[in-house]
């Protein structure tokens, strides 16, 4: 199962945070297929299929092909003065 990183949880809680409507939610990958990748999107609420992960309270929802294609996989983030975030997935171990 997909795991993060505590940066990755720490990213993804302040993004949902600023998000009003979504505030108890989370950030949802959904796998679109090999030609265009991973769309991440923020969620109220995980669809009814969805895979969720929880990481000291940061939520992440993987649609049925998203969470078989990062099953043995690590979201971690880099957060930029900007204050923008970069997502990065590396293997577990």
């Amino acid at each position: 199962m997909l795991t993060l990183t505590q940066t990755a949880a720490e990213a993804v809680k302040s993004i949902v945070a600023n998000v009003p409507q979504a505030e108890d939610g989370g950030i949802r990958i959904r796998d679109t297929g090999p030609q265009t990748g991973f769309e991440l999107s923020v969620a109220p609420t995980p669809e009814p299929d969805d895979t969720v992960v929880v990481t000291d309270g940061a939520r992440v929802f993987l649609n049925a092909p998203a969470a078989q294609a990062l099953d043995d996989r690590v979201l971690d983030a880099e957060m930029v003065q900007d204050g923008s975030v970069r997502f990065a997935l590396a293997t577990q171990g």
